[in-house]
C-alpha cells in the first residue's frame, strides 16, 4: 500500500519506520530541511512512562491559581489574548480535573506509554540506535509534604497499571544521583522509576529517518503542506508546496498543527499548541550534575544528562502559535537548575520554545479519522511525544495494515471526544 506520512517529527519518523517494515510505500513530508526540527528538536530529553499523568487533575484547577501569580519560576502561563481556541481548550482540561476522569485518562498514558517504552527498547536493540541514551530511571523529586502525599496517590495508580516504582528518601536520592549532594536540604522525598530512560529525540529522529530511507522510505522536505483534497469520505491528494501528491492512505503526524489541516475537512482536534522551554547546557562539573534524570515537581522541570550536555526543559505556556522566547521562561529554568545541581555553563546553553500538542485528557489521538475511510490521526501527544513515539508510531502501523494491535487502541481514537 502506498501511505503518505505527514509530518517527519518523532512521531511522524516511527510511524514511517514500522510502516516501511510491514511492506508498505511510504513518503513521509515536512516543510523543515530535515527530521525533527520542530517539537522533536530540544525537549526535555525523558523517555518516562512512570511520569505520564494528565495535566487536568483534581489539584490542578487551585494549582493554577497559585502559579499564575508567580513570576519567573511559574509553571503555567497564560497569555491575554482573545483566542476561542484557548478558552475552549480551558474549558475541555476543567472538565476533566475529577478524579474519575483523572483516574481514566492516566491509565490510558499509562498503557501507551509503558508500550512505547518496550517498542523503543526492541528497536534498539534491533538496529544498535544510539542517540546520547540512558537506561538508568528517573527520580521526581518532592520538596513539601503535600507534594508527597499526591504522590502517594499517583503511586496507586502505578500499582494498579505495574509500572515498577519505589519511593526513596533524601539518603537513598543521593546515592543514585550524588550531583545532588549539595541541594539534599531542599528534598523531603523521591519517587524512582526505574523503567524510565533518557535520550535525544532529535538525535533519534534523524539516525531513525536514515535507517528508514534504507528500507525504501522517502522523506520530501523543504515541502510545505497546504492541504488535503477529499471527496465526501476519502482524501484523493495532498495539496503541498511541490504540488499534489496522492496515495491510499494517509497518516497525519503534524502535531499542533494538526487542527489547522483537518478543520476544512469538518473534523474538529481538540488540540491546542502549549509552548514548551528548553536549555540545552554544556556540562562543566560531572559531580554537581545529573547522571540519568530527575523532574522538580516544585517548578515542574525536567532535568537530564544527554551525553556531555544537560537539558533542562518545563513550562506550560498558552500563547496560540508564538514561537517568541521569553526571557522570564529561562530564569525560571535556571533556578530550578542553580538549585538542584549547578554543573554546567549556563551562560552558553543553547534557549529553545517548541509547541507541544496537547489534548484536554493528555492522550494523544491515534486510530482513523471518523468519516474517512483513508484518513487516519497519530498526533496530539503534549509533553509525551518522545515516551510515545515508537509505541504511537507501532500502533498506527498495525491499524493502517489492519492488524491486531498489542493493546487496546479504542479508546485513543477522536472518537472518545464525540458524546
Amino acid at each position: 500500500m502506498k501511505v503518505l506520512v505527514l509530518g517527519a517529527g518523532v512521531i511522524g519518523t516511527t510511524s514511517a519506520w514500522y510502516l516501511a517494515k510491514l511492506g508498505h510505500e511510504v513518503t513521509v513530508i515536512d516543510r523543515q530541511p530535515a527530521p525533527g526540527l520542530e517539537t522533536s528538536f530540544a525537549n526535555a530529553g525523558q523517555v518516562s512512562p512512570g511520569y505520564s499523568s494528565p495535566w487536568a487533575s483534581p489539584a490542578l484547577p487551585r494549582l493554577a491559581l497559585k502559579w499564575m501569580l508567580q513570576h519567573n519560576a511559574s509553571p503555567l502561563v497564560i497569555r491575554k489574548r482573545f483566542d476561542l481556541a484557548m478558552f475552549r481548550f480551558i474549558q475541555q482540561v476543567l472538565k476533566n480535573c475529577n478524579a474519575h476522569a483523572y483516574s481514566i485518562n492516566k491509565a490510558r498514558m499509562l498503557r501507551v506509554a509503558d508500550y512505547s517504552r518496550d517498542c523503543l527498547d526492541t528497536l534498539r536493540e534491533e538496529i544498535g540506535l544510539t542517540y546520547d541514551d540512558r537506561q538508568r530511571g528517573l527520580i521526581h523529586l518532592f520538596r513539601t509534604d503535600k507534594q508527597l502525599d499526591k504522590a502517594r496517590q499517583d503511586m496507586k495508580l502505578l500499582a494498579e497499571s505495574n509500572i515498577e516504582h519505589q519511593l526513596l528518601t533524601v539518603p537513598q536520592i543521593l546515592a543514585r544521583e550524588p550531583g545532588l549532594t549539595h541541594a539534599q536540604g531542599l528534598l523531603k522525598a523521591g519517587l524512582y522509576l526505574p523503567g524510565d530512560q533518557s535520550g535525544d529525540a532529535h538525535i533519534f529522529t534523524q539516525r531513525l529517518a536514515k535507517r528508514a530511507e534504507a528500507l525504501g522510505v522517502k522523506f520530501l522536505y523543504n515541502t510545505t503542506i497546504k492541504g488535503l483534497d477529499a471527496t465526501v469520505d476519502e482524501v484523493v491528494s495532498v495539496r503541498t508546496s511541490a504540488g499534489h501528491f496522492r496515495a491510499e492512505s494517509y497518516i497525519v503526524s503534524m502535531g499542533s498543527y494538526s487542527p489547522l489541516l483537518l478543520k476544512p475537512l469538518g473534523l474538529r482536534l481538540p488540540i491546542y499548541p502549549v509552548k514548551g522551554y528548553s536549555l540545552t547546557i554544556p556540562l562543566t562539573d560531572e559531580t554537581h550534575a545529573p547522571l540519568s534524570t530527575v523532574n522538580d515537581e516544585s517548578y515542574k522541570v525536567a532535568i537530564t544528562r544527554l551525553g556531555n550536555r544537560i537539558r533542562v526543559g518545563g513550562t506550560a505556556e498558552l500563547a496560540g502559535y508564538s514561537q517568541r522566547l521569553s526571557p522570564d521562561r529561562r530564569a525560571g529554568l535556571e533556578l530550578s537548575f542553580s538549585e538542584l545541581f549547578g554543573g554546567g555553563d549556563l551562560a552558553s546553553a543553547k534557549y529553545w520554545t517548541g509547541l507541544r500538542p496537547c489534548t484536554p485528557d493528555g492522550t494523544p489521538i491515534i486510530g482513523a479519522a471518523p468519516g474517512f475511510k483513508n484518513l487516519w490521526l497519530n498526533t496530539g501527544h503534549g509533553t509525551l511525544g518522545w515516551t510515545m513515539a515508537c509505541g504511537s508510531g507501532r500502533l498506527i502501523a498495525d491499524l493502517v495494515h489492519g492488524r491486531k494491535t498489542d493493546i487496546p487502541a479504542l479508546d485513543l481514537t477522536l472518537g472518545r471526544y464525540t458524546p
